[in-house]
């Protein structure tokens, strides 16, 4: 087992800006740690950078406490598994997945007894003399995962695996790499993709990344954390909007009191006030400022309530506009001033149709307020932290 540090790691191609800027990273031992992030974020970039595929133009990565910036990727003790399987077609699954052993000149016996042991596992036994071309797409990326598990590494890196595989076969797949990870327990983890779901399910830590001018101006990493870190307490609005599906629902608003307890604030074009218990301190009244509330926060009510109660932050009444039925529940479509659209989630034996309204409450426990500078203003329970 193996943890992995980056420290001050940047890298450029030729003369151009950064695609990476600034990581200071620990991943630790036995982590899963997902990167996560917009395409062109550079995910792939620093997965191939710990596994010395590319160069670090600056900084330093350390394997095991060992720095590796000159250690080719052979000798690093990771192992990698690509988005396109890489698998060798003209060999048997048995072959594939001994190739790398064979190389190392590791004795046949040995190599038979970690093959059919990767296969019990992944259960590829009865296709270990089938070419890929007489595979599935599951069956060849669980022989990729194979390939690896035989190298019994320190690190596992897994680069999008699961993207070229239908809806169903990556929920299963999915189930099957996270079996092994607590099978593996004492190998680390480190996994890129820009599925929200894959990450949320698979991760100890996620590491969510920037991407173009955020890079430029915070550095690579917008946030690192445990999961429900992320989704309980964005750290920017950027990291708000990335978590959770559908997005956070963002409402411009003006700051209209200051308090000792909390901030109260308007939101624009309505006379809807909303009271929130966080830090004011880099807030002045009148300053412009995003009120951020969930979908699956807005709870529908039978009618919109006079007042607020003590845990209640925001009381609505808005026409629908669209209902998306997915069965267990519904996705609501408000209409907002401006054109603007709302979103709530409601339970799917809902009765709303266009041209109803709708009302419903937040509690000021799921509601987030983010400054002009995108930072969230932090909760009184909380010591404000940015990059």
């Amino acid at each position: 087992m193996a943890s992995i540090s980056l420290s001050g790691v940047q890298k450029a191609y030729g003369d151009n800006a950064p695609v990476i800027r600034d990581v200071d990273l620990e991943i630790g031992k036995n982590e899963f740690c997902v990167f996560l992030g917009p395409s062109g974020c550079g995910k792939s970039t620093l997965l191939r950078m710990i596994a010395g595929l590319e160069d670090v133009t600056d900084g330093d990565v350390s394997i095991g406490g060992k720095l590796v910036n000159d250690v080719p990727a052979a000798q690093r003790g990771v192992a990698m598994v690509f988005q396109s399987y890489a698998l060798f077609p003209h060999m048997t699954v048995y072959e594939n997945m001994a190739f790398g052993l064979k190389l190392a000149k590791t004795p046949k016996a040995e190599i038979d007894r970690k093959v059919r042991e990767a296969a019990r596992i992944l259960q590829l036994e009865a296709l270990l003399d089938r070419h890929p071309k007489a595979l599935s797409g599951g069956q060849r990326q669980r022989v990729a995962i194979g390939r690896a598990i035989v190298r019994e590494p320190g690190v596992f890196l897994f680069d999008e695996p699961l993207s070229n595989l239908d809806a169903t076969l990556r929920g299963q797949t999915r189930i099957e790499i996270a079996r092994l990870h607590r099978q593996f327990a004492d190998a680390s983890v480190v996994y890129v993709t820009h599925d929200q779901i894959e990450a949320m399910t698979l991760a100890d830590k996620i590491v969510l990344l920037h991407a173009g001018k955020d890079t430029e101006r915070y550095g690579s990493i917008a946030q690192v954390g445990a999961p429900l870190e992320l989704y309980h307490r964005p750290r920017s609005k950027f990291v708000a909007g990335f978590i959770g599906s559908p997005r956070m629902n963002f409402l411009p608003a003006t700051v209209t009191a200051i308090e000792a307890d909390g901030v109260t604030v308007t939101l624009t074009g309505l006379n809807e006030v909303v009271r929130l218990p966080v830090q004011g301190g880099k807030l002045a009244v009148g300053a412009s400022v995003t009120f951020g509330v969930r979908p699956e926060h807005l709870e529908p009510v039978d009618a919109s309530p006079t007042h607020h109660t003590e845990t209640t932050a925001l009381t609505l009444a808005r026409t629908v506009t669209l209902v998306e039925a997915l069965g267990e529940h519904s996705y609501v479509h408000l209409d907002q001033p401006g054109g603007a659209v709302l979103i709530a989630k409601a339970p799917g034996d809902a009765r709303l149709a266009r041209g109803d309204t709708a009302h419903f409450r937040a509690p000021a426990s799921a509601c987030h307020l983010f400054a002009e500078d995108g930072f969230a203003v932090a909760p009184l329970d909380t010591i404000e932290q940015h990059v």
